[in-house]
């Protein structure tokens, strides 16, 4: 199936709903571009130490997710733009629109609009990272920056309790948890050490189009799966 078709086999053709209409979010930073997509010569200053190189988008203490969305680490253009998953090319947006959990194909490209952030918090839907800081590829982050990293996450999901985490990335969650056998799915939340049992836990493929064994619309699928086994 080409990437300009949609993915229709067992897959609903309604989108996801708004449980919590008008859900309120942290605050965030505007882009640092000031709405403009960055240039060859923007990206490098991106590439720091900064742990909070993006904001999260995630509702206020009081409103529970159906599911937090947890990236790697952020990329120079996602830093640039203080957007997730913002780069052109990063199938995260598509795959999660044909999935049904979006309504339109986001365009994060020079930044997140208040607009689509509301859309993912009115559906239940957070998203972070696993380490704050910017790099060019994921492989730049070091063993330990992961496994601390993972222990910062269990602490987070043990005060946020969504209904369902999905780390997007097999080899971080390995790394992370010391999972070195671990596969793509739904994981045994008892193999991570204080992971809280009623918070289900999968791991979802990367989405970076570096990761040649998925497309739009196997990633769309496993998205789906995830989105339908957390209930409404």
């Amino acid at each position: 199936m080409g990437s300009g078709e949609r993915y229709s086999a067992g897959m609903p053709s309604t989108h996801a709903r708004s449980p919590h209409p008008h859900v309120p979010g942290r605050p965030r930073r505007p882009s640092p571009l000031g709405g403009r997509r960055p240039t060859r010569d923007d990206l490098a200053r991106f590439a720091s130490d900064d742990p909070d190189a993006i904001d999260d988008v995630l509702p206020l203490e009081d409103t529970r997710l159906r599911l937090l969305i947890v990236g790697v680490n952020p990329g120079l253009w996602t830093a640039a733009v203080n957007a997730p998953f913002a780069r052109p090319g990063n199938r995260f947006w598509p795959s999660l629109h044909r999935a049904g959990l979006t309504d339109h194909v986001v365009d994060a490209a020079a930044g997140l609009t208040a607009e689509d952030e509301a859309q993912l918090l009115d559906r239940g839907i957070g998203l972070t990272n696993l380490v704050g800081r910017a790099t060019v590829r994921a492989d730049e982050l070091t063993a330990d920056e992961l496994r601390a990293a993972g222990v910062r996450l269990t602490e987070r999901v043990r005060a946020m309790r969504p209904a369902g985490a999905a780390i997007a990335g097999i080899t971080a969650f390995r790394t992370a948890y010391g999972l070195r056998k671990a596969v793509l799915g739904r994981q045994d939340p008892e193999t991570v050490p204080g992971w809280p049992a009623d918070v289900a836990l999968w791991v979802v493929p990367q989405p970076s189009g570096l990761n040649a064994h998925e497309n739009i619309d196997t990633l769309a699928a496993k998205w789906r799966e995830v989105w339908d086994s957390l209930g409404t």
